[in-house]
């Protein structure tokens, strides 16, 4: 008996017809993917050129998502009929194509095609997925050091996503291997020239051949087993990774941390003259309309307000990163947005360091590259030595092959200040850069920056949302309140004499009350049941009256704080105490003891053992309210 030989073509042509898809897949699904990601994102809208294309305003991404998604959803044998309408000879282009002797349909070329085609939305929809699932600060972080898009893309955006794209590329692959339907629309069932697996199985079930049926299948389903087997092997590689890295180990080394002057910066990151930071801008946001207008000179100028006012919007406006509606913004003369003339210099050329609330580390990479990130520019031993110095100047020369998963939130920091400082910038932008260490830590690491930028000549902004924090680091403050402006002046002066009720508590006055004219020097408090003699005129528009809790004079007895024929002194009973550990608050009540569920007057700060002290004494207690230490504030309570 003659044994028939095995045709082994439909198995090459499956394997040639799938690889070549999938690389075609492969580039042309990350490409769709990244232009679609930076479309849907506020920075894809900002940039001009194809990135731009109106397709925010236009709602033009959400279309063209939908057409490059729609091979995904359609029937098979209805994109092959679409490809035939497309490359058939008597369309356009098959036409076209016949005149330089190229044919389309019925040829290898068409599975290869119609196995793209189909494949292609995995790979688009994965990849676009796995860039969503990067952290945008990293992006815009790369953009700040100077990085151009391609940049960003290939050093950034593409290795985090990379977990994603090698799942959508075995998708795609796996995807490719089972196509039948468009295949044998626009390919047919040419053996030795057309005829996939797929078709192959189809083929021997008509000729009713169903052992090479199932060998054909089996052939596919074990191909299909070992991607998927692929796959998993990688996630689960991926997972054991992470776990591995969550524990840092240099948690104590913080303990350590050297606060020893570091002498001046070098000639050439800096100038010898300070620069100057003007901003004057809108932006329209959510909830309000972010309007703002300061100079930034030498010292650091603190922006001071509560969440979601508009500190961290304001930064991010300023470095190029979201760009305002209109305004204008001026660094050392130097123009880097103006609404009027249309310039808006891109965040990878302003020149402006920011250090994001989160540090935004480049998380694959090592705090040596992300350091050296900014100094593309340089050559591969200039850009060495230039990180070295930084990094022992931060005291963190140490690290510098550690990962950033492998290092404590006080050396995070200390690497995100680095990497700042390395580029030269010419402004710093710091957006609460120790909200995420402990008390200790923060004090420790505020005088390591403090000590870092003592010969900086750039405009340092600080965003801070504590009122201790700005006052111990900033020369001048800026209090933001729903996006606007409402106080602004060197420290002293703003804490001493905030104008608005809103600046009096953020900038942590506990005692605010509703108050009246009384005279030119008197104020009446009905909350009080008291009329109080202030230090100056009253001003017309007052509508409150606040005393910071450290500042009430308060003694046992009834001359304990002074005489009672002082004015603005009263008598007052304790009604609860709360304990710091240096620190205690006595919630007083004025003129007579509580009744019922009434509330306290006034909260008083004093240091623990006085406040001790005072409690071993009989009550009622005296307080006086000096006059000087009153707040006249204006606006809502």
């Amino acid at each position: 008996m003659m044994r028939v030989p095995i045709d082994v073509s439909p198995l090459l042509l499956s394997i040639a017809t799938t690889c070549a898809a999938t690389v075609a897949t492969f580039f042309l699904g990350l490409l769709a993917a990244w232009w679609m990601y930076r479309a849907q994102t506020q920075e894809g809208a900002r940039v001009g050129g194809l990135w731009g294309w109106g397709v925010r305003g236009w709602g033009l991404h959400r279309w063209m998502d939908g057409v490059l998604t729609l091979p995904l959803v359609l029937p098979p044998t209805v994109v092959g009929f679409f490809l035939l309408l497309l490359f058939g000879r008597r369309s356009l282009l098959g036409h076209l194509l016949e005149r330089v002797g190229v044919t389309i349909v019925f040829s290898w070329p068409a599975t290869v095609i119609a196995a793209t085609v189909v494949a292609f939305p995995l790979m688009y929809r994965t990849a676009l997925g796995a860039f969503a699932q990067v952290n945008p600060t990293l992006l815009q972080a790369a953009r700040t050091l100077g990085a151009s898009e391609w940049r960003v893309f290939r050093r950034v955006l593409f290795p985090l996503a990379a977990p994603g794209v090698v799942a959508g590329t075995v998708l795609a692959f796996a995807r490719a291997l089972g196509e039948f339907g468009a295949t044998l629309m626009l390919a047919g069932d040419i053996p030795g020239r057309t005829q996939t697996m797929p078709i192959a199985i189809f083929a021997a079930v008509e000729d009713g051949n169903m052992r090479l049926a199932v060998a054909w299948v089996a052939l596919i389903v074990a191909i299909s087993l070992a991607m998927i087997r692929l796959l998993n092997r990688q996630g689960s590689a991926a997972r054991t990774r992470d776990r591995a890295q969550v524990a840092p180990s240099a948690q104590a080394e913080e303990e350590s941390l050297p606060v020893a002057p570091l002498g001046p910066m070098a000639n050439d990151e800096e100038s010898a003259q300070p620069r100057a930071l003007e901003i004057d801008l809108e932006k329209g946001l959510e909830r309000f309309r972010l309007r703002l207008r300061l100079r930034a000179g030498r010292g650091a100028v603190g922006i001071l307000g509560a969440s979601g006012a508009g500190k961290s919007m304001t930064l991010r406006l300023i470095a190029g990163v979201v760009a305002p509606d209109n305004g204008r913004i001026v660094l050392d003369g130097r123009v880097l947005y103006d609404s009027t003339t249309g310039v808006n210099v891109s965040c990878a050329r302003r020149k402006i360091g920011i250090v994001f609330q989160d540090y935004a580390l480049f998380p694959h990479m090592t705090v040596e590259q992300n350091v050296g990130f900014g100094l593309g520019a340089l050559g591969a031993e200039e850009r060495r030595r230039v990180v070295t110095r930084h990094l022992e100047r931060m005291h963190i020369a140490e690290l510098a092959g550690r990962i950033p998963s492998e290092i404590s939130g006080g050396q995070r920091q200390r690497v995100a200040i680095a990497r700042c400082m390395a580029m030269g910038p010419e402004a710093l932008l710091l957006d609460e850069p120790f909200a995420a260490l402990d008390p200790h830590l923060r004090r420790k690491t505020e005088e390591q920056l403090r000590e870092t930028l003592a010969e900086y000549k750039g405009a340092v902004l600080f965003v801070t949302h504590d009122m201790e924090e700005a006052f111990r680091f900033c020369s001048e403050l800026v209090v933001l309140d729903g996006g606007r402006v409402i106080a602004s002046g060197p420290k002293q002066e703003l804490f001493e004499r905030p104008r608005s009720v809103a600046a009096a508590r953020l900038t942590g006055c506990k005692n605010i009350v509703a108050a009246r004219r009384s005279g030119t020097e008197r104020i009446a408090v009905d909350a009080w049941a008291c009329e109080l003699r202030t230090a100056r005129a009253v001003p017309d528009a007052l509508t409150h009256v606040g005393v910071r809790s450290h500042q009430i004079e308060i003694g046992a007895g009834a001359n304990g704080a002074a005489g009672a024929a002082e004015e603005n002194v009263f008598s007052a009973w304790l009604m609860g105490t709360s304990e710091a550990p240096h620190e205690m608050t006595l919630y007083l009540r004025l003129h007579a003891p509580a009744q019922g569920a009434e509330p306290a007057h006034l909260q008083v700060d004093v240091a623990k053992d006085a406040g001790r002290a005072l409690l071993a004494q009989p009550q009622p207690w005296t307080v006086r309210l000096a006059p000087a230490r009153l707040l006249l504030l204006e606006g809502q309570g």
